[in-house]
């Protein structure tokens, strides 16, 4: 917890509550005895302030955009894909606790994995220390991230850009397919797949199956080179 501390320059008061902000289900599973709490109820908890935080952080600094402008700059802000690289930035996956099996399979460097535990984090720094402290740490980890959200047209409609793009070069329609679904039913996670014909070409995570197919389809963009 120290390192985690000088990492992210901060001091922990209620560290019990930060420690569960890396406790994965699947840990708990196998570790009974232990008095931990897994992260979901953070991670539902830090969604709810990650989108209020980027929402008015968005709303002040484009006076000028539109309501659909400030929703897609805040959607390529907070999918998981944006989330799961910030994580890795700060390398979150060191922290997380798992059971051997998401250990073996590289659950530490799972998309899905690290964008739920920075919202668990980001749940539990605005419990233990308040809402401004949670303000500071996402203006210094993941708000800059517009500029190049702006710049690289990140913020567009995934989905619709990469079937411009297999039409034009390969003449074909992208499909997408569920590979996966974890967690209650209140916060499900969906992994999709997008396919060219019937290759398997990236994954995206999400808490919709819409939003983990506009990750699977900016994941996908962003090798087209690779993978067409």
């Amino acid at each position: 917890m120290e390192e985690l501390e000088k990492k992210l320059k901060l001091k922990f008061k209620d560290k019990e509550t930060i420690r569960n902000a890396f406790v994965h289900r699947s840990y708990l599973n196998e570790h009974p005895g232990e008095k931990l709490t897994h992260n979901e109820r953070l991670e539902f908890l830090g969604d709810a302030i990650l989108g209020f935080i980027v929402s008015e952080y968005l709303y002040q600094r484009f006076p000028e955009k539109s309501e659909g402008d400030l929703t897609n700059f805040r959607s390529a802000l907070v999918n998981a894909r944006s989330l799961a690289e910030t994580a890795s930035k700060l390398k979150l996956g060191d922290y997380l606790l798992l059971s051997k099996g998401e250990e073996a399979t590289g659950g530490r460097d799972r998309q899905y994995l690290l964008a739920n535990t920075f919202e668990a984090l980001l749940g539990a720094i605005y419990l233990d220390l308040g809402l401004k402290v949670a303000g500071d740490f996402l203006e210094k980890n993941l708000l800059p991230n517009i500029d190049h959200v702006i710049e690289k047209k990140l913020y567009k409609d995934f989905k619709s850009l990469l079937q411009e793009q297999a039409q034009d070069k390969l003449s074909m329609t992208p499909i997408y397919k569920v590979l996966s679904e974890e967690g209650p039913d209140h916060s499900k996670t969906f992994k999709m797949g997008v396919y060219f014909n019937e290759r398997l070409v990236a994954e995206g995570a999400g808490n919709s199956k819409q939003t983990a197919e506009q990750a699977a389809a900016a994941a996908a963009l962003a090798n087209f080179a690779e993978i067409s």
